[in-house]
């Protein structure tokens, strides 16, 4: 009895498995071969590109997670409601704001890891394990100095680690979801903070109509002109930036 395709094939990637160095696999002319070299060589043109597509699908995890972004982003969310402006600023232009924020904020950071880590691994001076490490320490520098002590000692009962000699002795499992929770907490005290003056517009709009007997009138409807007019005045978008903005540093 002949063998199938389907044995011939399996048989094939058993042997392929089973080999300890660099295997090539020639189907025909008409296919793309492919080679894995299992002893830390470089791989084919597909595998890279499959690589740096999963590291592009995870960028916005990270900026969410080890930036600035998070705040900015709950802080400019927060203003948009205490305005009752709607959809105005969309959330489009509330997240790109905040992305060019981040960057003009993080761009510090990301100077010193590509000086410290990047050129010296790219120039072959530094093992991948070392420039990995020595890019870690200015983006925790970063991260710790925008983190609550309470947030740290939380996540390292949670994860029962042992007492350390400082923070930047922390591993990241625990550093970023305090860096998270501390950039939550910020944001909401702003948040806070920047629904105040607004609120009282609101209070004095909405006990004006009813001592007027204007009970059916929405206050929203009076009061927003007046919330427009005391941000324009006040200068509120430079206001509110530039506390963002300065909120950050350290």
């Amino acid at each position: 009895m002949k063998p199938t395709r389907t044995s011939r094939i399996t048989l094939l990637l058993l042997l392929v498995a089973c080999g300890a160095g660099a295997q090539s696999i020639g189907l025909n002319p008409q296919q793309v071969s492919m080679s894995l070299n299992l002893q830390g060589g470089s791989f084919t043109r597909a595998v890279n590109i499959f690589l740096l597509v999963t590291a592009l699908s995870l960028v916005p995890g990270f900026i969410i997670m080890m930036t600035s972004f998070t705040r900015i982003v709950v802080v400019l969310g927060f203003l948009r409601q205490a305005m009752g402006t709607q959809n105005s600023p969309s959330g489009r232009i509330i997240s790109g704001l905040a992305l060019f924020l981040t960057i003009f904020i993080m761009h510090p950071v990301w100077t010193e890891v590509y000086q410290e880590a990047v050129v010296p691994f790219s120039e072959k001076t530094m093992t991948q394990d070392a420039a990995m490490a020595r890019a870690a320490i200015p983006i925790k520098r970063f991260m710790l100095s925008q983190t609550r002590d309470s947030s740290l000692i939380m996540f390292m009962d949670i994860a029962q680690l042992p007492p350390v000699a400082g923070p930047a002795d922390l591993p990241l499992k625990v550093i970023v979801p305090a860096f998270m929770v501390s950039e939550l907490q910020t944001a909401f005290q702003m948040g806070f903070l920047i629904f105040l003056p607004f609120l009282v517009i609101d209070i004095v709009t909405a006990t004006f109509l009813m001592s007027m007997g204007m009970m059916m009138l929405p206050p929203m409807m009076i009061s927003l002109p007046f919330k427009l007019l005391l941000f324009i005045i006040a200068d509120g978008w430079n206001l509110i930036i530039g506390g963002l903005v300065k909120s950050f540093a350290y």
